[in-house]
């Protein structure tokens, strides 16, 4: 059930962003409060992302309040900030319904609202995104604002810095606003600072700033002696010589929750012309204590009584696919001492939180940098250090020339633990690892494994560990079939899968994850069953055994059907000339939306009785 609307008098008056710019402006803070109440009391019966959403309360406010949307183009990095966004603008009502089947979007998406002037899921994209966006309206001869709403942690990825670089050589009225909200610098935030972002702001300040270049532009050392001591300045008060460099106007640190702040700020800066950075100082979780005490905790939560200070424990529950690699981690550091952990900002996903607090120098966060992860595990490599890369598939996607080029090419020693592989529910298309196979397989020097179990997963990696080579291990997201992990390692003989259940006529090969599956329609078509194991190099031996006792071979994976696994038996088939019937069943030509994983397959016809029943159609055609 969603919270009773009635009990916010002024949230329910807003159905769109022209609502929200008819009220007065000493309205705005009760709004506000109004507003983190709803996000509090509706996030809490349904789950979702959390904490972000309260800290950009009253930010998405002040720039729906004085911005003209959708025809001023707001761009939101990543989305998990853009709950509030997501109310105000005409999604109120369905809130409850996110992340679940046919629900609305987890991120922000251009087909859901016209509001939604981007899709994001992957961090680091909206200045790009806004950049164009801006270069395209000046192009029109269109009076369009574009802004890019960041957060600190998304500014750690290089593309965000490709795009500013860019902007200051366009010449192109872009607003870049900096959501920090990094604690440690929470106490640079107050009167002063306010006080310091609205004069730099204000026309007054800009007026002086250009008209003393016009005096100064004949006389090219008074200038420059001018210049230097105006960075100077700002620089001893203000950290924004960076983004000054960069060819930006920095404004701030100002109070993120300080709506007059904010919107003065923001109402002097759409009169300045150029690339414009507005850093504004957020606390995630903001009016929500539990959430203000353990932001990582309150990130995404599932349903929760708010009256309470803990999330639910929800009972004893399995093992997930994460937990066996940390676990493997720490085993294999204990008796490597070459071993090194590296993750792009994943600590908590990845599960390397354990390794972390045992392997402190052994282990690299690197922020929001996927490229730079994979190459800084390839330079490793170069000096005999042993890396493993904790990565997401769909993330892994973000550094693919690296793990071409860096890595393969050189036949570089380094492991990479991928988790996420197969759709992963409530995130969407946007974090499916639906292709990981598909765009590994085709690498030259690469074995690419993907587990079946939680047992398979521990001694994959371990076999990856051994080769000394590049090499892959594909897992799924959450909990394994129930399996309890032998702790003694041991390496599987590369390129070989095993045998699982004989039967007649149908051969079922499958990949990973979808072994349970493939043995229930086995059990009911008396199919044989093989667990393959590897994805690259194929057991083309197996296939060769298979392909001669059996009418059909079946492929089975979570993954693509385009270029997947599956694509790779056909090829080994057709290379052989094997005369044997082949059908790939997998994931569809299509990006699969947000939903639960179980309805998802269902609709895609990927459980064990949809898969038996096209089987059986298949045969008898």
């Amino acid at each position: 059930m969603n919270a009773n609307i009635a009990d916010y008098p002024l949230l329910k008056m807003i159905d769109s962003p022209a609502d929200l710019r008819a009220l007065e402006e000493t309205q705005l803070p009760l709004l506000a409060e109004e507003l983190r109440r709803y996000l509090i009391n509706t996030i809490s019966r349904c789950g979702g992302h959390f904490a972000a959403g309260l800290g950009t309360v009253e930010l998405t406010i002040a720039l729906h309040y004085l911005y003209n949307t959708p025809e001023d183009r707001i761009v939101w990095d990543v989305g998990h900030q853009a709950y509030p966004h997501k109310v105000l603008t005409g999604r109120r009502e369905r809130l409850e319904t996110i992340r679940q089947t046919d629900g609305l979007h987890p991120f922000p998406v251009r087909t859901e609202s016209e509001y939604d002037t981007f899709a994001v899921g992957h961090s680091s994209t909206s200045i790009s995104a806004a950049l164009g966006m801006a270069i395209g309206a000046k192009q029109q001869g269109i009076d369009r604002k574009a802004i890019a709403v960041i957060g600190d942690g998304a500014m750690t990825a290089g593309m965000a810095f490709e795009a500013m670089n860019h902007a200051s050589d366009t010449d192109t009225d872009l607003l870049v606003i900096l959501n920090d909200n990094d604690m440690s610098i929470s106490e640079n935030v107050g009167g002063l600072n306010n006080y310091l972002a609205k004069i730099l702001s204000g026309r007054f300040y800009s007026s002086i700033k250009e008209g003393g270049k016009k005096v100064l532009k004949n006389m090219p050392a008074i200038s420059e002696w001018a210049h230097r001591a105006e960075e100077h300045m700002k620089g001893m008060m203000l950290p924004g010589t960076l983004f000054e460099e960069l060819g930006f106007n920095y404004i701030g640190p100002i109070d993120g929750h300080n709506l007059e702040a904010l919107v003065q700020t923001l109402s002097n800066m759409k009169q300045l012309k150029g690339p414009q950075f507005l850093h504004v100082v957020t606390k995630k979780g903001k009016g929500y204590e539990p959430a203000e005490k353990d932001p990582i905790a309150y990130h995404g939560v599932p349903i929760f009584n708010p009256q309470e200070d803990s999330l639910p424990s929800g009972g004893k529950k399995k093992l997930t696919y994460s937990n066996i690699f940390g676990q493997w981690l720490c085993d294999m550091a204990a008796e490597d001492e070459r071993l090194v952990g590296i993750t792009p900002a994943m600590r908590e996903g990845s599960d390397l939180i354990e390794f972390s607090r045992q392997y402190p120098e052994r282990y690299y966060d690197v922020g929001i940098a996927e490229q730079h992860c994979v190459t800084l595990a390839a330079g490793l490599a170069c000096e005999g250090v042993k890396p493993v890369v904790a990565i997401y598939s769909t993330f892994l996607q973000r550094a693919y020339d690296q793990l071409i080029h860096d890595c393969a090419l050189q036949d570089l020693d380094v492991l990479f633990a991928i988790d996420r592989g197969g759709l992963v529910g409530g995130d969407g298309a946007t974090h499916n690892g639906a292709f990981d196979l598909s765009y590994l397989r085709c690498i030259p020097n690469m074995v690419i494994m993907a587990a079946a179990d939680e047992n398979e997963c521990r001694q994959m990696l371990y076999t990856g560990y051994q080769y000394e080579g590049t090499a892959a291990v594909r897992y799924p997201r959450g909990a394994g079939t129930g399996v309890t992990p032998e702790q003694t390692m041991t390496a599987l003989e590369i390129g070989k899968g095993r045998l699982i259940r004989s039967g007649q006529k149908i051969a079922i090969l499958s990949f990973g994850s979808m072994l349970e599956t493939a043995k229930e329609v086995g059990e009911t078509l008396d199919a044989t069953v093989a667990d393959m194991r590897f994805i690259k190099p194929i057991d083309g031996a197996l296939i060769t055994e298979l392909a001669g006792t059996h009418d059909a071979i079946v492929t089975l994976e979570e993954n693509a059907i385009s270029g997947g696994a599956g694509s790779a038996v056909n090829e080994y088939i057709l290379d052989k000339g094997l005369s044997v019937k082949v059908k790939n069943i997998g994931l569809p030509d299509l990006f699969v939306e947000h939903g639960d994983h179980a309805d998802l397959m269902k609709r895609l016809g990927l459980t064990s009785d949809a898969i038996t029943e096209t089987l059986r159609t298949w045969t008898t055609n």
